[in-house]
């Protein structure tokens, strides 16, 4: 059996990747910071597909939280196959309404985390000559939309730079662009969604399925949905300059209230 480590694993995409992967027949180590989810999350995949399901609590808004993913990630004895670097958040408010702090602690995990876990992670499977890493961006990458958009930017691009320095080694990366996905995430940050129309709602599950599909596709960029496929043709098309007021009016509509 191959195994998969995947980060923010109790909850939304993360938590499909799960379900997914074991329904496969992978082992999973499962990271995030609530224990007590994580075990319980363990035993039901465990009992529900036999698989084996390893538990390690990390928060990679610190250093320790992500050195301890980092050394797993480089265990030879007991190797990982696959990364799925979904752990993130956001914080609700524009530019300047939220701390300094606060933005800071979002590129550790958006940016820092994902730099230096899929590093680890690459680095052993280029040795075995195999593996893949999905890391869960946005299609916020694609607009001008404050440091959470400016963070999945930054995924986008280091993840199709670090996948051309990688063919031809057997490692393939793989940046995944969802739109709105119902999880946790925007109740965790205090935001509103009953603005957000029903057409724009994407299915974790479904989703998931078009990402593993993607990445055996080789794709180092993953928009699972051909509506929001369509709306980031519009975005291409579209000059930067009214791009802006164009997406701070959208964010008006269907952002956080």
């Amino acid at each position: 059996m191959t195994t998969a480590l995947i980060t923010g694993a109790t909850a939304g995409i993360g938590a499909a990747f799960a379900r997914r992967l074991a329904g496969d027949g992978h082992n999973l180590v499962l990271v995030a910071r609530d224990t007590e989810r994580l075990r319980a999350q363990a035993t039901e995949l465990h009992d529900g597909h036999g698989i084996e399901a390893e538990v390690l609590t990390a928060d990679l808004s610190t250093d320790a939280g992500i050195e301890a993913v980092a050394a797993r990630l480089t265990d030879r004895v007991s190797p990982v196959d696959l990364l799925v670097n979904n752990a993130g958040f956001g914080n609700k408010g524009r530019y300047l309404d939220v701390s300094v702090a606060d933005e800071l602690t979002m590129l550790k995990v958006h940016c820092e985390a994902v730099l230096r876990l899929t590093s680890a992670a690459a680095g052993s499977m280029r040795e075995r000559g195999r593996g893949g890493v999905v890391n869960v961006a946005s299609v916020a990458a694609f607009l001008p939309r404050g440091t959470y958009g400016a963070s999945k930017a930054w995924v986008v691009q280091f993840t199709q730079g670090a996948a051309k320095d990688l063919a031809g080694s057997g490692v393939r990366l793989m940046a995944l662009c969802p739109g709105f996905v119902r999880t946790e995430f925007h109740e965790r940050a205090g935001m509103g969604t009953g603005n957000i129309p029903d057409w724009m709602w994407l299915d974790a599950d479904k989703l998931v399925a078009t990402a593993l599909e993607d990445l055996a596709r080789g794709r180092s960029v993953s928009i699972p949905d051909p509506r929001y496929k369509a709306l980031m043709g519009l975005v291409k098309l579209t000059p930067r300059s009214l791009l802006g007021g164009v997406t701070s009016r959208a964010g008006r509509t269907y952002g956080p209230k």
